[in-house]
């Protein structure tokens, strides 16, 4: 029990996953960067095409920063609203995986199964952010 009498609702099993995401796109990020050079430089990418890829890129590493921030702050203060923002910003983020994984101009054998993983990842955190959600959220009395 918490100071107070009150049970502890954050979720181990998601802070666990939150940190190891940390790490996963961390290292799927720097892949990402090292196939874009490779690609860049030895397939006939367009220009346009790869800049656009970049900024993604990029766009996915703010987004999935900022994600992670509020799921880790969310579950760790037991506060329902900044949970609920980390899942918000969790559909950008499936979505720009799911684009990565296979509507970009050329998709490589590591890549897709770096993002395959990935969507493994955020199936798990989307499933245990909603049960800590809702365990936030009964705890409230108001």
């Amino acid at each position: 029990m918490a100071p107070g009498n009150q049970p502890i609702l954050s979720s181990t099993a998601l802070q666990v996953l939150l940190y190891l995401n940390c790490w996963y796109f961390a290292a799927f990020f720097l892949a990402d960067v090292l196939m874009f050079i490779y690609k860049g430089l030895l397939l006939p990418y367009p220009t346009s095409n790869l800049i656009l890829d970049v900024v993604l890129l990029v766009l996915f590493l703010g987004l999935e920063i900022l994600r992670i921030f509020y799921g880790w702050k969310g579950n760790l203060c037991e506060h329902a609203v900044t949970t609920a923002v980390s899942l918000f910003l969790l559909l950008p983020c499936i979505t720009l995986s799911i684009y990565f994984l296979l509507l970009q101009t050329f998709v490589l054998r590591l890549e897709f199964l770096l993002g395959l993983v990935l969507l493994c990842f955020y199936g798990l955190q989307f499933l245990l952010s909603v049960l800590a959600l809702s365990s936030f959220a009964r705890s409230k009395v108001y």
